[in-house]
């Protein structure tokens, strides 16, 4: 199981604006994540929609964080271009096309690990990130 592309590059966008700790423009932040512009304009939407980044207009626009990185996870990003995440549909709430809410054992488990995977990604920040590359 993988996350989406989208998801994938947020999280690269978003470190990069960590990592340079000032305003860039569209292009050079597609440029070095080897995203295509127009992709990356799209996500940068999401992010600034989210309060993620902010997005400045005109001659010296461009994005940035719109807090510090150390107060923005994973999940933050993940859910700002997916939505919350689940392991699978069925903990969509009336999914369960066996009419099983709340009874079924896959429910249950997938509900946990479902649990731990957003605890996780909620406890990984991108502060963190950059010192963990930085210790390498």
């Amino acid at each position: 199981m993988h996350i989406t592309q989208e998801s994938d590059y947020a999280v690269r966008i978003v470190y990069c604006l960590a990592r340079c700790g000032q305003r860039r423009d569209a292009r050079s932040i597609s440029e070095e994540m080897c995203v295509t512009l127009r992709f990356s304009l799209k996500i940068l939407g999401k992010l600034a929609g989210a309060g993620i980044v902010r997005s400045y207009k005109g001659n010296r626009g461009g994005y940035e964080l719109a807090r510090p990185a150390g107060e923005i996870s994973l999940r933050d990003v993940i859910e700002a271009v997916e939505g919350p995440y689940r392991l699978t549909r069925c903990l969509e709430g009336e999914a369960c096309s066996r009419g099983a809410c709340g009874v079924c054992p896959f429910q249950k488990v997938f509900g946990q690990i479902t649990d731990s995977v957003n605890r996780q990604l909620a406890e990984t920040n991108f502060s963190a990130l950059l010192a963990e590359e930085n210790a390498q």
